[in-house]
């Protein structure tokens, strides 16, 4: 396993390291399986969120006799002192530890950059943990590329640490990544394999290694054969012309309008998984699993077609897809 710096925190991390989001969907013992694994192939930063639902409690107990042996980093949608602090005595009573390697202001979007780092907001509480030893560093989560360019610009004084979508078909982030780790900020790669949209996964995360702009990226793995595959990738491997050819076509397939399946759009007030109406569909167009999908599909209590056009989801997408007109593609894919 390659280990790299990660900026000025000086935190000694796996280039692969984990992204704790498919956790939520797993049981206690998946997680524990899934962490044997990382231990075992020495991948020792572990990504985990307030708001990943049991990710952090499951994270917690699995860790438990070998905290030592990883980094941990977590993160919370708070916005205001009083709130952060909150989430952090969570987060260190999830985790059953004492201290988080790196705490982290997540999806921070443009408007509310203001509003954390001002008086009474979100950075203070993050910053008086730091003084107490209760977290270590302090970073940032975005999605937007023009409050990453805030971030960047405006506050590497404060923030150790940045993390944006950055894969084959996603690259808006590169220049101010770039600035970035010339601040001395640590860079993370969120979304390598865009929310499961790109299929092979060994030139993916090389494509990554090889960008020049992430320390580290941070691939779902909710179960151990998926640790397997990431950790077999060689991500030293040079990037031939014939590859580079592959990564513009699957960017002309795929283009930017794609649900990642983050699920910030949830909950829907009708009940609807806005992304696993979206993974049935592409199960349909892409892999000619039409009866598969379909089976799947009709056995969800609810379906795209009783999508009533409130757009409620569409306010909460960090990448602002027209799911309205999404859901109503696959209704007309699947007659319902």
């Amino acid at each position: 396993m390659k280990y790299v710096t990660l900026g000025r925190t000086g935190l000694n991390v796996s280039q692969l390291s984990f992204g704790g989001i498919p956790i939520q969907r797993a049981d206690a013992a998946n997680t524990k399986a899934v962490v044997d694994k990382l231990e075992e192939y020495g991948i020792n930063y572990i990504d985990t969120a307030r708001g990943y639902t049991v990710s952090e409690e499951y994270l917690g107990a699995a860790l438990e006799g070998r905290r030592d042996k990883f980094i941990l980093a977590t993160k919370s949608m708070s916005r205001d002192r009083e709130s952060m602090a909150r989430d952090i005595e969570t987060s260190l009573s999830n985790l059953r530890t004492g201290h988080i390697e790196l705490y982290q202001l997540h999806n921070l979007p443009e408007k509310d950059i203001g509003k954390v780092f001002g008086p009474g907001g979100a950075w203070e509480a993050l910053a008086e943990a730091k003084a107490a030893g209760k977290i270590g560093h302090i970073g940032v989560t975005a999605h937007s590329a023009d409050a990453l360019k805030i971030l960047v610009e405006q506050y590497s004084d404060r923030l150790e640490t940045v993390m944006f979508p950055y894969n084959i078909v996603e690259d808006q982030g590169r220049d101010v990544l770039a600035l970035a780790r010339e601040k001395g900020m640590g860079t993370i790669a969120m979304k390598p394999l865009a929310g499961g949209n790109l299929d092979d996964y060994a030139l993916a995360l090389r494509y990554i290694a090889a960008s020049g702009v992430c320390d580290v990226m941070i691939p779902g793995m909710g179960s151990p054969e998926e640790v397997d595959r990431n950790a077999a990738v060689d991500l030293e491997t040079s990037f031939t012309e014939a590859e580079l050819e592959q990564c513009a076509a699957v960017r002309k397939e795929l283009g930017t309008q794609f649900c990642r399946r983050c699920n910030y759009c949830a909950p829907c007030p009708n009940g609807i998984d806005i992304p696993s109406c979206f993974l049935m569909a592409n199960y349909t167009k892409k892999y000619g699993l039409a009866d598969w999908a379909r089976a799947r599909y009709d056995a969800m209590p609810y379906h795209a077609g009783s999508c009533v056009m409130c757009g409620a989801c569409e306010k909460r997408c960090p990448y602002g897809l027209p799911i309205r007109d999404m859901l109503m593609d696959v209704a007309r894919i699947f007659g319902r």
